[in-house]
């Protein structure tokens, strides 16, 4: 009864997905034609990452990221009623041998991800591993849609922690003896506040500042570090396959994590463009 107040969300998604994504097309006229959501943001953030590329290539990339951000939108709609079948044809694991093998040497994982693909498709990620796992998120400022988000992500059994009580959740976990994998996206621009923590690197040509959490949460528990690389193989399929960044980070240098996360996030980007949040003002801070 309390997801009684979700209701038109859940008529939403009982709808088949090629349905849906008729919905997706008229989305995408009204949001990159007529309301023109953040266009300025994007085409902005795509010139800064490709300055090389002519401005009919950056347009070309610029629609497509609205195509796949229209369909992410009803995606992450459909989440709430996808059964285990649909899953399994959705999304495919190309190694997931990697995973297995942390979980047999008695590893628990950050899985050290970005906004890429479908990201709340991870939220499927339970149905595959035999870890908990454990998705880090900063609560939204309206009730009612972090609600809605935190049921999305927890459906299959993800433990959606805030991300202020990450470190301290996970060691309690680790006291319980569970072996979890732990969700942290690590692309979002820093604060920029002089004391907030960031580490600055080269990233898609130019000097980018990065949260630090999941270096220093990684180093202080030593749990294996693995990027997620996500391909959109057709509409509404996407594949993941991992990339071990580190599995025994307590030894290595401060903030070497950031440097081998900002190049795999840097070869999937330019693998499928189209895929990354560009509408998220990735460079408004300035070295």
């Amino acid at each position: 009864m309390k997801n009684l107040k979700f209701f038109p969300f859940y008529a939403l998604s009982v709808i088949p997905l090629p349905i849906l994504y008729l919905l997706s097309d008229v989305m995408f006229v009204l949001v990159y034609y007529i309301i023109g959501y953040r266009k300025g943001v994007v085409n902005n953030n795509l010139k800064i990452a490709f300055q090389e590329k002519s401005d009919k290539e950056i347009k070309r990339i610029e629609r497509s990221f609205y195509r796949h951000f229209c369909d992410m939108m009803v995606e992450s709609i459909k989440t709430l009623t996808m059964g285990k079948r649909a899953v399994n044809k959705r999304i495919k694991i190309e190694n997931e041998e990697l995973i297995t093998q942390l979980y047999q040497n008695n590893k628990s994982i950050v899985m050290y991800s970005a906004h890429m693909g479908n990201w709340e498709w991870n939220a499927f990620f339970p149905n595959f591993f035999q870890h908990k796992v454990t998705a880090f998120y900063q609560p939204l400022s309206n009730k009612y849609f972090d609600e809605l988000m935190q049921l999305i992500r927890s459906r299959m059994g993800v433990l959606c922690v805030p991300s202020q009580k990450g470190y301290k959740t996970l060691m309690k976990l680790q006291q319980e003896n569970k072996l979890t994998l732990n969700l942290i996206i690590g692309d979002q621009s820093p604060s920029a506040h002089p004391k907030a923590s960031k580490y600055w690197t080269e990233f898609m040509h130019n000097k980018t500042a990065f949260l630090t959490g999941a270096d220093v949460i990684s180093h202080k528990s030593d749990y294996a570090v693995v990027y997620p690389q996500c391909t959109k193989i057709k509409r509404g399929v996407y594949e993941t396959k991992f990339v071990l960044l580190d599995e025994s980070p307590k030894s290595s240098e401060k903030f070497s994590l950031i440097e081998k996360y900002s190049k795999a996030l840097e070869e999937n980007i330019n693998k499928q463009p189209a895929l990354w949040l560009w509408s998220h003002n990735r460079w408004k801070l300035s070295a």
